[in-house]
């Protein structure tokens, strides 16, 4: 299937927090932001990401690279995002609350929160575009550089050190699970492999200096899991990354090593 076709399946549909927005745009979040990446899920690949907000205008370099590489037949379309409102940290291997290898979407929103930016590679920046795979970085190394108005709910992340930026998309050879698990459904949609929805990659945005990248991976640290931070997540719907015909799914393991 070419990559028209595949984008011409259902689009992906990932859980949004519903976040409350404020009339009046401020900016408070005036400042240079970056991170450096941490692997998540037996990922191999890194990325690295500055976020220079000037005013209510952010200027965002983001570079992946060494992530799943293709999708039947053409490039792996992996999305990414900022997302905030909850602990502002990336989970551990502990978050894999039920035992099957992976940290999934569900348990891994406590700590990172829902989308409030949608990193796209073109138009729209808002979380209505966290669900366009046409919109997303292609293949397994990608940069997207680009500048954009930021919308309330990323300023105020940013301002409260809780915005952390995920790349979803496992690669089937380095998820380190066997090929049964990375097919299990996906807690966002059990019609998708849990392995499609699942982070790859993950940082938490720190204030620096301008030209600084932080050393070192992305904040781990464990934030407690309770009721009421799992109730914050409205997680409906799943990230589509679905065949049209028979809802086949196919990853083929990256061959750059």
């Amino acid at each position: 299937m070419n990559k028209k076709a595949l984008f011409a399946v259902p689009t992906l549909a990932m859980g949004l927090l519903a976040m409350g927005g404020a009339p009046a745009m401020a900016d408070h979040a005036t400042g240079y932001y970056s991170s450096t990446l941490g692997q998540l899920n037996g990922t191999t690949g890194t990325g690295s990401i500055t976020v220079d907000v000037k005013g209510t205008e952010a200027t965002v370099n983001l570079t992946v690279s060494g992530l799943a590489e293709t999708f039947m037949d053409g490039p792996y379309p992996h999305v990414q995002h900022i997302h905030g409102g909850a602990e502002g940290t990336c989970p551990t291997p502990a978050a894999d609350t039920d035992g099957d290898g992976l940290v999934s979407v569900t348990e891994g929103a406590p700590f990172y929160g829902g989308i409030v930016t949608t990193l796209s590679t073109s138009g729209d920046t808002s979380p209505a575009a966290g669900l366009d795979l046409a919109l997303g970085g292609q293949g397994g190394s990608y940069t997207i550089s680009r500048t954009f108005e930021l919308n309330q709910e990323t300023q105020d992340a940013l301002d409260a050190g809780t915005a952390v930026v995920v790349v979803h998309g496992l690669d089937p050879a380095t998820a380190g699970v066997s090929e049964e698990v990375f097919s299990a459904p996906s807690d966002l949609n059990p019609d998708l492999p849990i392995g499609a929805t699942s982070p790859a990659l993950c940082g938490t945005l720190v204030a620096s200096q301008m030209g600084a990248m932080p050393e070192g991976g992305a904040d781990t640290g464990v934030a407690q899991e309770t009721g009421s931070n799992l109730g914050m997540i409205a997680l409906g719907g799943g990230l589509v990354l679905a065949a049209a015909a028979g809802g086949t799914y196919a990853v083929r393991r990256s061959t750059t090593k």
